[in-house]
């Protein structure tokens, strides 16, 4: 029986993986960036705040969505998108465990 290489590893670093892997693009950082600036839903076009195409953007909220930090809403004919607040405390413990395994005492002076 063949197995996917991702399947040898615990579930905690493949969620984790998926999550930063979502977070490897400045334009997807900037969309959450922006998304949790403004505190609320957005209804409309990110792309007039955002120097990519609305193409591009739709591209990148794709991929939010999938690893599951933001969600959509469809109204109308607009999509509200806003953080999935369970996902990003899930990626920030993810990021704070990982954090604190490769950085233990002495390992490396982060100031």
């Amino acid at each position: 029986m063949a197995y996917a290489k991702t399947d040898l590893f615990d579930s905690k670093l493949s969620t984790a993986a998926v999550l930063f892997k979502a977070l490897a693009h400045p334009a997807r950082l900037a969309i959450l960036q922006y998304l949790a600036e403004t505190k609320v839903c957005i209804t409309g076009d990110i792309s007039d705040e955002l120097p990519l195409s609305r193409t591009t953007v739709t591209q990148h909220l794709k991929e939010l969505k999938n690893a599951g930090l933001i969600q959509g809403h469809v109204d109308g004919v607009k999509v509200n998108y806003c953080l999935d607040p369970k996902k990003i405390c899930e990626l920030g413990k993810a990021f704070q465990e990982l954090y604190g395994i490769i950085n233990v005492p002495g390992n490396f002076n982060c100031k």
